[in-house]
């Protein structure tokens, strides 16, 4: 059963794909309620597994968010001002220059490497061998890289510092594995439909609507909490 809505909620947090988007694009009706959520002063937190470059290009309203959390935590972005953030440290040259060795497709970034199933086992036996402290996460078949300890939340509390909040100030969405880390931190969490059921059990309050009409639905309760049903 869902909880009531917290008082005392300044911002939204929201994951990207197979949140606010469905297959990679975010309908009107969501980014409309976006803006009525920034009109009511609200701060927007952008939090996801890509990389600053492919968002940009799919997603312009990116420049609506007071911040962004990048690389699944490894970098936080600026809109208002184009800074790039650094938060963990750059993927070891020789790893990278090994899993191209192998033949596995890659996406590298600031902090990140990133992949696909099946490869997390030559990933796991890579780092192993050459002795690296480095982690891997999971996303809905994507198999990411990060620095051990990196991840949404520590790149949540980042933005929440630089906003001067507490990430209990702060109502997060999302659907998957990759999403439990800053869900757990935040006052209010929040599934949508279609979360992964690990992500639906866990949460503070899931919505009846799954994707973008999720969040759509999520800010029709940040602008009414008393008429969120519990």
């Amino acid at each position: 059963m869902n909880k009531p809505i917290p008082p005392g909620l300044r911002a939204l947090a929201t994951d990207y794909d197979g949140t606010l988007a469905h297959d990679g694009a975010v309908n009107e009706a969501t980014l409309a309620a976006l803006r009525k959520l920034k009109d009511a002063h609200f701060r927007l937190i952008l939090v996801t597994g890509r990389e600053l470059h492919e968002l940009k290009a799919i997603f312009p309203q990116i420049s609506w968010f007071d911040l962004a959390v990048m690389e699944n935590g490894g970098v936080l972005y600026h809109p208002h001002i184009g800074e790039v953030e650094a938060l963990a440290a750059p993927p070891p040259s020789e790893f990278v220059a090994r899993l191209h060795e192998l033949g596995l497709p890659l996406q590298v970034g600031k902090s990140i490497v990133a992949t696909w199933e099946p490869h997390e086992t030559v990933v796991l036996q890579t780092i192993k061998e050459m002795g690296l402290e480095l982690q891997v996460i999971f996303n809905k078949g994507a198999v990411m890289i990060l620095p051990s300890g990196v991840n949404k939340a520590t790149g949540l509390r980042a933005a929440a510092e630089r906003l001067g909040l507490t990430p209990e100030q702060i109502a997060g969405v999302g659907d998957a594995e990759n999403d439990h880390a800053f869900l757990k931190i935040c006052g209010l969490s929040v599934a949508v439909a279609n979360a992964l059921p690990a992500i639906l059990k866990e949460v503070d309050f899931v919505t009846k609507a799954d994707h973008g009409d999720g969040v759509t639905e999520l800010i029709g309760h940040l602008l009414n909490p008393t008429e969120a049903v519990s």
